[in-house]
């Protein structure tokens, strides 16, 4: 099997933010981006390995600052680490107010998939090709967070 770029695994979701994705305050409900996220990442996992994905964990989402009814809410996702059979997708939110034009970064998450075969089983995913020095800075930080999550599953 041969390897894939980061580039070949980019997607990019974008969604105009209404009442019914708010709570009282006008703020977008953190389950709502999570929700475009995992959207994202998995789209982005299968482009990458070309196969149904499964969701297995978000290893974290930070919430930088609030989405509001009205922005136009951009989620980007790629493929930052491959193991065997999972891959982790890095994905960033950003949230514009399209009556000024400024745009605020407001999310950044990690989410791991498990590619799948047509029998629903494991399959493995092409391996990845770093093209820049920052992808390859980014896989560094993956295997770091690899290593936390098999350690955190020990415990």
């Amino acid at each position: 099997m041969n390897g894939k770029t980061v580039s070949e695994s980019r997607v990019t979701l974008t969604q105009l933010m209404g009442p019914q994705d708010a709570n009282t305050l006008g703020n977008v409900h953190g389950g709502i981006l999570m929700k475009l996220c995992d959207e994202a990442g998995g789209m982005a996992a299968i482009r990458f390995a070309r196969h149904p994905v499964v969701t297995v964990t978000v290893d974290s989402m930070t919430f930088h600052s609030p989405v509001h009814i009205g922005n136009l809410v951009t989620v980007q996702a790629e493929i930052s680490w491959v193991g065997r059979t999972s891959m982790e997708a890095r994905v960033l939110v950003t949230a514009e107010n399209v009556l000024t034009g400024e745009v605020t970064h407001t999310n950044t998450a990690y989410f791991v998939y498990v590619a799948l075969d047509e029998n629903g089983r494991p399959t493995p995913a092409p391996s990845l090709i770093c093209e820049t020095d920052e992808e390859h800075e980014r896989l560094a930080r993956a295997e770091k967070r690899r290593q936390l999550r098999l350690q955190m599953r020990e415990q």
